[in-house]
C-alpha cells in the first residue's frame, strides 16, 4: 500500500451528513457503466441465476415491486459477495390487455375506433406508445439499486422472445398439447376478449334469487303437478335454455323425468332431466339448464344431449336468439325479463341474494360464459409430469418451495386442472402462427376453415400446398392463406420466461447452457397459479432431454413465496381501497437502502405478509425513518474511524496480534465471527428478516454502542507519555485501530446485499479503493473461527449488563455526568470476577468511576454498614457507595416519593381489575395492559423500598 493511498483515509473522504439521493444515483450510475453486473458465461464461479418477474410495461413502481426487487436483489448480491457468476435478469412483460385498452380509450377519445386505424396502425401506435412510456417502471427499479444485467434486459413482445413463443406454440401443436375447438369460455364484454379462469376474481355482490314457474307441457303430471319452479341470479339467459334437470333419486319429480316443459316467453318445449350433478336440497331441486351461458350447464347438457343456443353477442347485448330483447344490453335485458315474466304471470317471487360474480380483472366487468371457438392448451399431460417431479427428485421434490407449505398449494392447483384458454381476440400480442386455408370455405374464417401451424409464412404455405393444394387446383381455385388474426394469452410467453430470455430455442446459446436451470424464482403467493405453474409445465414440454443433475428441465431449482406488503392498518393495499403507499416517495425521502432495509427487516418469516406504518398526511414512515437513522449511524461511525485510524487502511493496518488483544476485541472478533457465520446462513437459507434484525442489533448494539465507545480511550495517546509507557500506548492504540478496520469493513460486507448504495461509499471511504472497484464484486470474507469464544461472549454481556446497572445506579442517585464515584461488583463466580476486573479500565472510563472493586460475598460483608446504592444483575451484585457524595436525605425523600406513587398506582390499578365491570367487560387487550402496569408498578415499589432500607 503506497504512502499516496495512506494519505487519502481521513474524515474528509465522507462528507458530514449522509446525502442518500446523491449516494445511490451516483453508484448505480457507476455499476451500470463498468458492467458490474453483467456475468460472461465462461466466468469462473458456480452459476447462480435469476430472471425477475417481469412488471407489466403499463406499470409504475407500487410497494409490491419494491418489497420483491429487495428480497430478489439482496440475494443474488449476496450469492455474488459468494463468488458465484451471477446472472440476474431484468424485463417487462407487454401485457395485451392493458395496453390495448389505454390505446382503445385514447383512439375512442378522438373519435376513432380501432377497426378504423386498422391492425398495422394500431401496432405502430403501440409500439410509439410503448417507446414513450413503457419504460417508466424500468426507470424507477433502477432507483432501488436493483444489481440486474440492463444489457440483457427483455421485452416479452422482442423478437426474440417473439421466435421463442412461435417455436413453443408449434411444438405444442405437434405433441397434440394445442388444440382448436368451440368451448365454452370466460367472455369480458369490456375488452372483447376471452380470459382464463385465472383472470378472473370472484367477488361477494349483493343481487336476487328471481323464482320461475315453468309450465308442464300438455296435461298435468303426478300429484297434479303442472309446473316446475326453478330459480336464477341472470334471467336474462333464460332465453337459452334446453332443459331443466332434476337429481335422479328425488322422487318428487321422478315420474316427470322425460316430459317436456315450455319455456316462457319463447315458447320453446325444453325436456326435464335427471342429473347427479343437481342437489335436491337446494331450493326447489329444480335447475334451469342454458349449456351455452354456464359452465355447469354446459357439462349437464353434454351429458344429455342438450342443443346449446347462446343469446348474447360478445359485446355483452342479446342476439337475435334473444327474440324480442335483442339488441338490449344485457343488464337492461335482465330487467326486461323479469318485468315480462311478472307481467305473464311466470314471477314467483324474487329474494335477496348475496353470491360469488366472476369479475374481469382486466375489464373489470362481469365476465359472460360464451361459447367460442378458441385455442386450448391440454394441461393435464403437463400438469402430470411436474406432479411426477415433485415425487421423483432424489434430493426432494422440485421445485422445493420456501415455506414448503406452498409446495401442497402447488400441487392441488395441478391436480384437476382444466384445459388453458390461450387465445385473446386482440391486437397487441403474440399473434397465433396458425394460417387458415381461406380458400377452402369461400375465401372467409369460419368454425369449419381448415388450418396449418407454421413458423413463418411460407412454411405455413409449403405446408397448405401439401395439404390442399391438388385438391385447390382440382376445384379450379387459388389457395388462399390468412393468419388467424388473434394473439396469444400474454401468460403463454411469461410461462416461457425462465428459458426464453436465455436464448432458447437457439442451439448453442451460452446463457442457456450456463445458467438454465435458473436458481430460484422469488415471487408473491398470488400468482403461483397464474405463472409459477405454467412455467414448470411449459419446461416439462420444451425443455426435456437436457442432461444436468436433480430434474434438468425443471426451470428454478427453489421458489421463494413471499407475502403482502400491508397498510398502516394492517389491511391490503389496492387501487380500489386507495390505501396504496408510493415508494417512490419514501425514496426521495429516506432513500433507496433504507426502504429496501425496513421492507426485508420487517419479514419475521418467509411467506408472512410484513405491515409498513405510514402517516398519510405527512408522508412519513417511521420504520424507515428509523433505517435511515441507521444508516446515519454507520455513516458517522465510519467517519469517526477515519478520524482515528491514522490515515491508514484496513489493508495497510494489517490483522492484529492475537496476543495484543485487549477483552473488548477479543469480545468484538468472536461477535464479528459469529454474526459473519449467522449473516451468511441467514442469507443462503431465505431467511433475509432474521439477517437484517441480526445485522442491525450487531452494528448499532454492539460495534456502535459498545466496541466504539470502548476504544475510545485507546485511540488517543496522551501526549505527556514518554519512553516504554508511550511505546506500550502507542502498540495498543495500532492494535485498537486494526480491530476497527477489521470490524467494520467486513461489517459492509455483511450489509452489502441489504444497503448496496451505503455500504459501497463507506467501504470506498474506508479502504480508499478507486471507483471502478466494487464492494459489490468482492468476497465474502472468511470466518475467523480462531476468534469464536462462547464463553467470553456470555461474560461480556454480563459485564454490558453490569455497566448498566451502574448507570442506572448514578441516575437514581443523582450524579453529575462528570461525578466521579467509587463502584463495587460482588459475586461469587470466579470467571465472571476475571472478566471484571480484566475490565476495570473500562468500566472506569464508562461509568466515571473513580474506582472498581470485584470482591467475592464474605470480602464484601466485611466492610460494615456502608451506605450504597444496590442493583442486581444476574448472579451479580452492583453497589454504589454514596458516602460523601449526595444529600441521603434528598435522596431518601426522592425515593420514598417513588415508593409512594408506586404506591397509588398499584391501588388504582388493583382497585379496575378487582371490579368484575371492567375485568369482565373490558376488551381483552385493556385487561392484558392493565395487569401489566399492574406488574411494572409493583416492582417499582419492592425496588423503592429495597433502596431505602440500603440507605438505612
Amino acid at each position: 500500500m503506497g504512502p499516496s493511498r495512506v494519505a487519502a483515509v481521513s474524515a474528509e473522504a465522507l462528507p458530514k451528513t449522509y446525502d442518500p439521493a446523491g449516494t445511490e444515483a451516483r453508484w448505480q450510475r457507476l455499476w451500470e457503466e463498468a458492467g458490474a453486473f453483467h456475468p460472461d458465461p465462461e466466468a469462473p464461479g458456480e452459476p447462480f441465476s435469476v430472471v425477475i418477474p417481469p412488471p407489466n410495461v403499463t406499470g409504475s413502481l407500487h410497494m409490491g415491486h419494491a418489497f420483491n426487487t429487495a428480497l430478489i436483489d439482496t440475494i443474488v448480491r449476496f450469492q455474488r459477495l459468494r463468488g458465484r457468476n451471477v446472472l440476474c435478469l431484468p424485463g417487462t412483460d407487454h401485457a395485451s390487455i392493458a395496453v390495448q385498452t389505454i390505446l382503445e380509450k385514447r383512439i375512442q377519445a378522438e373519435g376513432g375506433s380501432r377497426d378504423d386505424l386498422g391492425r398495422d396502425a394500431f401496432l405502430e401506435r403501440a409500439w410509439a406508445w410503448k417507446a414513450e412510456s413503457g419504460g417508466t417502471i424500468v426507470g424507477q427499479l433502477r432507483r432501488l439499486g436493483y444489481s440486474v444485467d440492463w444489457g440483457r434486459e427483455r421485452f416479452t413482445l422482442d423478437a426474440q422472445l417473439n421466435k421463442a413463443v412461435v417455436e413453443a406454440f408449434v411444438r405444442l401443436h405437434e405433441q397434440g398439447l394445442i388444440h382448436r375447438g368451440e368451448y365454452l369460455v370466460n367472455w369480458c364484454p369490456a375488452s372483447g376478449s376471452a380470459v382464463s379462469d385465472l383472470e378472473v376474481e370472484m367477488k361477494e355482490m349483493e343481487g336476487h334469487l328471481w323464482h320461475f314457474r315453468y309450465p308442464l307441457t300438455g296435461v298435468a303430471g303426478a300429484a297434479g303437478i303442472d309446473h316446475l319452479v326453478v330459480a336464477t341470479t341472470r334471467p336474462e339467459t333464460l332465453l337459452g335454455d334446453t332443459g331443466v334437470a332434476v337429481h335422479p333419486g328425488d322422487e318428487r319429480y321422478a315420474a316427470l323425468v322425460g316430459r317436456t316443459l315450455t319455456l316462457p316467453l319463447v315458447g320453446r318445449e325444453i325436456p326435464i332431466v335427471a342429473d347427479e350433478h343437481v342437489d335436491p336440497a337446494f331450493g326447489t331441486g329444480c335447475v334451469k339448464v342454458t349449456p351455452a351461458h354456464d359452465p355447469n350447464d354446459f357439462a349437464i347438457g353434454s351429458r344429455h344431449g342438450l342443443p346449446l343456443i347462446t343469446v348474447m353477442a360478445r359485446d355483452g347485448t342479446m342476439n337475435e336468439a334473444a327474440g324480442r330483447f335483442a339488441g338490449l344490453d344485457r343488464f337492461e335485458a335482465r330487467r326486461a325479463v323479469v318485468a315480462a315474466m311478472e307481467a305473464e304471470g311466470f314471477l314467483v317471487k324474487v329474494e335477496p341474494h348475496r353470491h360469488s360474480v366472476p369479475i374481469s380483472d382486466r375489464g373489470k366487468v362481469p365476465v359472460e360464459p360464451l361459447l367460442s371457438t378458441q385455442w386450448f392448451v391440454k394441461t393435464e399431460p403437463l400438469a402430470a409430469r411436474c406432479r411426477e417431479a415433485l415425487d421423483a427428485a432424489a434430493a426432494g421434490p422440485e421445485p422445493r418451495f420456501v415455506p414448503e407449505r406452498w409446495s401442497k398449494v402447488y400441487r392441488d392447483w395441478l391436480t384437476g386442472i382444466r384445459d388453458w384458454c390461450i387465445s385473446r381476440q386482440l391486437w397487441w400480442g403474440h399473434r397465433i402462427p396458425a394460417w387458415f386455408v381461406v380458400s377452402e370455405t369461400g375465401g372467409v374464417i369460419t368454425d369449419a376453415t381448415p388450418y396449418v401451424v407454421a413458423r413463418d409464412e411460407a412454411e405455413a404455405k409449403a405446408k397448405a400446398e401439401a395439404q390442399f393444394g391438388a385438391a385447390s387446383e382440382a376445384a379450379g381455385r387459388a389457395l388462399q392463406l390468412e393468419q388467424d388474426p388473434d394473439v396469444l394469452d400474454t401468460w403463454f410467453s411469461s410461462g416461457l420466461w425462465p428459458f426464453s430470455t436465455l436464448g432458447w430455442p437457439e442451439e448453442g446459446s451460452a446463457d442457456l447452457a450456463t445458467w438454465y436451470p435458473t436458481s430460484v424464482l422469488v415471487t408473491g403467493f398470488d400468482i403461483i397459479f397464474f405463472w409459477v405453474a405454467r412455467m414448470t409445465m411449459m419446461a416439462g414440454a420444451l425443455m426435456t432431454g437436457r442432461e444436468g443433475s436433480g430434474i434438468p428441465w425443471i426451470p428454478f431449482r427453489d421458489v421463494y413465496i413471499h407475502g403482502l406488503v400491508r397498510d398502516e392498518n394492517n389491511r391490503k393495499m389496492s387501487k380500489s381501497a386507495g390505501n396504496g403507499i408510493d415508494p417512490l416517495l419514501l425514496i426521495e425521502r429516506y432513500g433507496a437502502d433504507a426502504l429496501r432495509f425496513a421492507l426485508v427487516r420487517e419479514v419475521a418469516g418467509a411467506g408472512q405478509d410484513i405491515r409498513l406504518d405510514y402517516d398519510r398526511g405527512s408522508d412519513t414512515s417511521a420504520t424507515v425513518e428509523a433505517t435511515r437513522n441507521f444508516a446515519n449511524k454507520l455513516w458517522n461511525a465510519t467517519r469517526f474511524a477515519l478520524m482515528n485510524l491514522g490515515g491508514e487502511t484496513p489493508a495497510s493496518l494489517g490483522e492484529p496480534h492475537p496476543a495484543a488483544l485487549q477483552l473488548p476485541d477479543r469480545w468484538i472478533l468472536s461477535r464479528l465471527a459469529r454474526v459473519n457465520r449467522e449473516t451468511a446462513e441467514r442469507y443462503g437459507s431465505y431467511g433475509l428478516g432474521e439477517a437484517a434484525k441480526g445485522l442491525y442489533e450487531f452494528a448499532w448494539n454492539e460495534v456502535c454502542d459498545w466496541y466504539v465507545e470502548l476504544i475510545k480511550r485507546r485511540l488517543q495517546v496522551p501526549a505527556e507519555l514518554e519512553g516504554a509507557a508511550r511505546e506500550a500506548a502507542l502498540a495498543d492504540q495500532r492494535t485498537a485501530r486494526q480491530v476497527l478496520a477489521k470490524v467494520l469493513s467486513e461489517l459492509l460486507v455483511l450489509l452489502h446485499p441489504l444497503m448496496p448504495h451505503l455500504s459501497e461509499e463507506l467501504w470506498h471511504g474506508l479502504t480508499t479503493e478507486p471507483e471502478g472497484t466494487f464492494l459489490a464484486l468482492q468476497l465474502w470474507p472468511v470466518v475467523d473461527k480462531a476468534a469464536l469464544d462462547d464463553e467470553l461472549e456470555a461474560s461480556f454481556a454480563e459485564l454490558i449488563e453490569a455497566i448498566r446497572v451502574v448507570r442506572n445506579l448514578r441516575a437514581v442517585a443523582g450524579l453529575k455526568p462528570s461525578q466521579g464515584a467509587p463502584v463495587v461488583f460482588v459475586s461469587g463466580r470466579t470467571d465472571l470476577a476475571a472478566v471484571l476486573r480484566e475490565a476495570t479500565a473500562d468500566i472506569a472510563s464508562l461509568t466515571r468511576a473513580d474506582s472498581v472493586q470485584v470482591l467475592d460475598p464474605a470480602a464484601s460483608a466485611a466492610r460494615g454498614g456502608e451506605r450504597c446504592l444496590a442493583g442486581v444483575s444476574g448472579e451479580l451484585q452492583v453497589l454504589l457507595p454514596l458516602e460523601g457524595l449526595v444529600d441521603l436525605e434528598a435522596l431518601r425523600g426522592r425515593l420514598a416519593k417513588d415508593l409512594a406513587k408506586a404506591e397509588q398506582e398499584i391501588a388504582g390499578l388493583a382497585g379496575r381489575l378487582a371490579n368484575p365491570n371492567f375485568a369482565g367487560k373490558a376488551p381483552p387487550e385493556v385487561v392484558a395492559e392493565c395487569r401489566a402496569n399492574l406488574a411494572e408498578a409493583e416492582a417499582q415499589a419492592v425496588l423503592a423500598r429495597r433502596r431505602l432500607a440500603d440507605l438505612g
